[in-house]
Order: C-alpha cells, then sequence, then structure tokens
C-alpha cells in the first residue's frame, strides 16, 4: 500500500508542484486514505458474501466513529488491522445478543469507557485538553445504545471497548 502512496503522491506533486504539501505529508495522508478503503470494501465484501451487507455497514461506521473518540490498541501492521477490522466488521454482526445480553454488553461497553477512554495512540496528536470532551463523547454514544437496542452497535461498541483496555503498559 505504501508502494501505491508514494506513487500516487508523486504524481499529484508533479501535476502541481506548487500548491501541494510535502511528498511524505502527502503519502502519510494517502495511507490512511487507502487503508482505510481496503478495509471498508473488504468489510463490505464478505457481508455481502454472508448476506449481511447492512449490518456490516451498522458495525463498521459505529466501531470507526466510537475508535475515533475513544482512541484504542493498534496492531503492529496496516495489513493486520486491515485484516482484523475487516473480519471483525462482518463476522460479529452475525451474532445476535438480545435481552439481558445486549444489556450486559451496553453495560461493559460503558463501564470500560468510564474507565479507559479515551486511549490515544502515543503518536496522535490531539491535544491533553480535548481528552475530557472525548470521553464524555464515548459515553453518550454507548449510552444511547441503551435507547437504541441495536446488537450490532452494541457489539461494535464492545469489540471498539476492548481496544481502550491498556492491557499491556504503553510507552
Amino acid at each position: 500500500m505504501n508502494s501505491l502512496a508514494i506513487k500516487i503522491s508523486a504524481a499529484i506533486k508533479r501535476a502541481n508542484p506548487e500548491e501541494t504539501s510535502s511528498l511524505e505529508v502527502m503519502q502519510y495522508a494517502l495511507n490512511i486514505i487507502l487503508n482505510t478503503l481496503i478495509t471498508f470494501f473488504a468489510a463490505m465484501a464478505i457481508g455481502l458474501f454472508f448476506n449481511n451487507l447492512l449490518a456490516t455497514f451498522i458495525f463498521y461506521i459505529s466501531f470507526s466513529v466510537l475508535r475515533i473518540c475513544s482512541g484504542g490498541f493498534h496492531l503492529p501492521t496496516a495489513w493486520a488491522c486491515n485484516i482484523v477490522t475487516a473480519l471483525l466488521c462482518s463476522l460479529t454482526p452475525l451474532l445476535n445478543p438480545v435481552g439481558q445480553a445486549l444489556w450486559i454488553i451496553n453495560a461493559v461497553s460503558l463501564v470500560t469507557m468510564l474507565v479507559f477512554s479515551p486511549n490515544p495512540d502515543k503518536h496522535a496528536q490531539i491535544p491533553q485538553s480535548l481528552f475530557p470532551a472525548l470521553k464524555v463523547i464515548s459515553i453518550v454514544m454507548v449510552s444511547l445504545n441503551f435507547l437504541i437496542g441495536s446488537s450490532v452497535i452494541g457489539l461494535a461498541f464492545l469489540v471498539q471497548s476492548l481496544t481502550v483496555i491498556p492491557w499491556k503498559r504503553r510507552l
């Protein structure tokens, strides 16, 4: 993916050298965009295969939006992240917890967000002054599923909440 980002950013730079960012900045941004697109379309393809496209889409969006606010664990490589995320987003919605099980899932997610969020990447440039707002947004998002009652959203929030727990000490 990195080589594709390099080629695209070089082509953009050649097309408009004065009004574009540095190659490094464009390459970094394109890597994020390309990896997100790969993950999204892989998840959607798997969801389509299992006749579960809408649930996969809802899971992907719910997981992603909560992750933006709450942070979480990162896998060692982009490919590992792409594969695991695509599989989680497409296969987890096949589960269908209801009633008390869904309430417990929501409660575990809420407590986890209360205690551990936000847990941003150590390289994230998010000012610490925003951490309280990110925590509140994460808590409100998870709390809303007590009203919505969606098993897909509940599972997405549970999976994401598990990534904010600092299982090992971060540097």
